[in-house]
């Protein structure tokens, strides 16, 4: 069977009751749009690898630079993107900022995506 085939129905017939019920379930235009941006943000190894870093401990720019082997100013724009999707949160002591994971749902998701891959 070519792959074409399997794709397209043998005869035309909609089942109302499916169609219904993934209709009433599907979530509005905007929040697919959120939330496709929010996964576009895993989509970067370097904010995966930040993201990594601070699920072990909060840490500043010049500490997660050093791990990464990247420059501070690489690291200090991966985390304002990571800010603005509340993916990260940070605190300040003096003149040092420290970041860290905004909530457990990070840590799950990355987790997730791991076993997902590892299958």
């Amino acid at each position: 069977m070519e792959h074409n085939e399997i794709d397209k129905c043998e005869f035309m017939h909609i089942h109302d009751d499916v169609v219904d019920k993934v209709n009433e379930s599907m979530p509005d235009e905007e929040s697919l749009y959120d939330l496709a941006d929010f996964f576009k943000v895993f989509a970067d190894s370097t904010r995966i690898k930040i993201l990594y870093a601070l699920l072990q401990t909060e840490m500043c720019v010049c500490d997660i630079a050093n791990v990464l082997n990247a420059s501070q100013s690489a690291i200090s724009h991966q985390l304002r993107l990571l800010k603005q999707m509340k993916l990260v949160k940070f605190r300040r002591d003096g003149k040092t900022i420290f970041y860290s994971l905004s909530d457990n749902h990070i840590e799950t998701i990355l987790n997730q995506g791991m076993e997902h891959i590892g299958e």
